[in-house]
């Protein structure tokens, strides 16, 4: 399910990056007095009450014709037009400034709800202050302190009132939703055309030309599918276009919205750095992973040649040990139909139930195989399991004391429970629990 964008909003200088990481809840945020010091967009997740959503911190709106500030201002810009709310920020203590004035006329073109944030107002005596920011013409002014966390219940509860109401159409709970993500021309675009086979989506050798998210519904053999091509995701000191700055959070979505990720690798080119980091969005988001090996007609693609290059990914992305490699060409469409086949298992484990006396009979005997170890003199006692959640598979393991199940032990019973019950191409997740 898509979440809601926030965007912080404001001249430089007026605390966007503190309540920024007040409502994210850790220090991620760069926070100087020095404006300008927050130079892109920053994004995490919120939580307010039982609502989550994506809140970006931007640099600071500020005039004039140098690089830099043309450029914060144009990221400004994007984060403005992804957003479905906007907080517009100002300092309490210095009022309304031709600079606000200038940030409120950008917002009032873009047509987005926008909750006025009056920072800086530290203490009760100062709220008097923060009347003349109705004239900036956004409603009510919300005074707030971000050093020390004051008045920001009630700013959320303005902004999470203007959150639209997502995915509210119907959708069959057959349908399986995959996206594709990669760095940018890997192959993405010619992948889902290939697919589909027919021109859906512009390909071109430009690295970047998909801008946002493509969902495109189709049906094979009798099952049906979406298909979501994003962005292609490239490294942050090398992004140039505004636009390709943000396709980031924008294949962020698409991944909130799939059940399976494809994992798109450039076969000539090889595995790089930047491929991991890639794949770790899917895999922390808890979604089922599929690797793609494109452009395997562009190298010696035998048996041979292909165990050598899988020997490499299982090396580089350890993480992703239980993801299926599939090796095609979405150019020549050789291997291609071995794809959608792995889709759909990965999809079918994702959502796998196993019944509670089947899961504690393979425990009973992996204990037997493999005694649990002991700890500062304690032995881990495991009593029971019992399957808890599925998408991805979570398991709660009731036990003496949680602290003596060790990583390497709990891996030994995630190892047993795939050799058991599958589990191929979906994360699956242990937790320990003390029985009361």
């Amino acid at each position: 399910m898509r979440k809601s964008v926030v965007a912080i909003v404001g001249r430089p200088n007026v605390g966007k990056s503190t309540i920024f990481n007040r409502l994210v809840g850790e220090r991620i945020s760069i926070v100087e007095d020095t404006p300008g010091v927050t130079r892109d967009r920053i994004y995490s997740e919120a939580e307010w009450l039982t609502t989550t959503f994506n809140l970006i911190d931007t640099g600071g709106i500020e005039l004039g014709d140098e690089p830099l500030l043309v450029q914060m201002r144009e990221q400004a810009e994007v984060a403005i037009r992804e957003a479905d709310v906007i907080i517009f920020m100002v300092n309490g203590r210095e009022g309304i400034t031709a600079a606000d004035e200038e940030v409120a006329k950008l917002l009032y073109k873009s047509n987005k709800p926008v909750v006025l944030g009056v920072n800086k107002v530290d203490n009760p005596d100062m709220r008097d202050q923060i009347y003349e920011f109705y004239a900036l013409g956004f409603g009510e002014p919300y005074p707030i302190s971000g050093t020390h966390g004051l008045g920001l219940g009630d700013l959320l509860d303005e902004v999470v009132n203007h959150f639209p109401e997502l995915n509210q159409e119907e959708v069959d709970d057959d349908t399986i939703y995959f996206s594709l993500i990669g760095r940018p021309n890997v192959g993405k675009s010619s992948l889902v055309n290939a697919m589909l086979n027919q021109e859906r989506v512009i390909v071109s050798d430009i690295a970047g030309t998909t801008r946002d998210a493509v969902d495109t519904p189709f049906t094979k053999d009798g099952r049906d599918f979406v298909i979501i091509d994003t962005a292609g995701m490239r490294k942050r000191g090398k992004i140039y276009e505004t636009t390709e700055k943000y396709s980031i959070l924008r294949a962020l979505k698409a991944i909130e919205r799939s059940e399976v990720v494809l994992v798109l690798i450039d076969a000539e080119t090889g595995i790089i750095e930047q491929d991991k980091k890639i794949a770790g969005y899917a895999h922390e988001a808890g979604k089922a992973v599929v690797i793609v090996v494109n452009k395997w007609d562009t190298v010696e693609s035998d048996e041979k040649a292909m165990k050598e290059f899988e020997d490499k990914i299982r090396a580089h992305f350890l993480f992703l040990d239980y993801a299926p490699i599939v090796f095609l060409s979405a150019k020549t469409k050789k291997r291609i139909h071995t794809l959608l086949p792995k889709v759909l298992q990965a999809s079918e484990n994702h959502t796998k139930r196993v019944e509670t006396n089947v899961l504690n009979d393979v425990i009973m005997d992996a204990l037997a195989m493999n005694p649990t170890p002991t700890m500062k003199g304690q032995r881990l006692k495991i009593l029971y399991a019992t399957q808890v959640a599925v998408q991805p598979p979570s398991f709660v393991v009731f036990v003496n004391d949680p602290e003596l199940l060790h990583f390497s032990y709990e891996r030994f019973l995630e190892n047993r429970i795939r050799e058991a019950f599958g589990f191929e191409g979906t994360p699956i997740k242990i937790f320990a629990r003390r029985r009361k």
